[in-house]
């Protein structure tokens, strides 16, 4: 199981119409970003520290259009820790 934490009303909007969720860096970046149980702490602390219209994705990979890809983060960890990474949307009943 991986992790993905992205607004609330982004995901009900997903859910509501059936459409696999891109993320706000689909487009952009290529892929969405996620993480482990053991890191999901990095990116709620740097990136969204003070939110609470959030919500924490478990995505089940085995019903993933396309395997993860494991990278450096964004930006990289200090210690060396790749993460996950889904180069393709995200179907809402993973």
């Amino acid at each position: 199981m991986i992790l993905h934490i992205c607004p609330r009303d982004v995901w009900a909007a997903a859910q509501a119409s059936g459409a696999p969720y891109e993320g706000d860096t689909l487009a952009s970046q290529g892929y969405i970003h996620c993480s482990t149980s053991a890191q999901v702490s990095r990116p709620a602390t740097f990136l969204f520290r003070g939110r609470t219209d959030l919500v924490l994705l478990e995505i089940d990979e085995s019903r993933l259009p396309v395997p993860i890809t494991w990278e450096q983060g964004d930006p990289p960890s200090p210690d060396g820790q790749l993460f996950p990474h889904l180069y393709a949307a995200l179907p809402v009943d993973a």
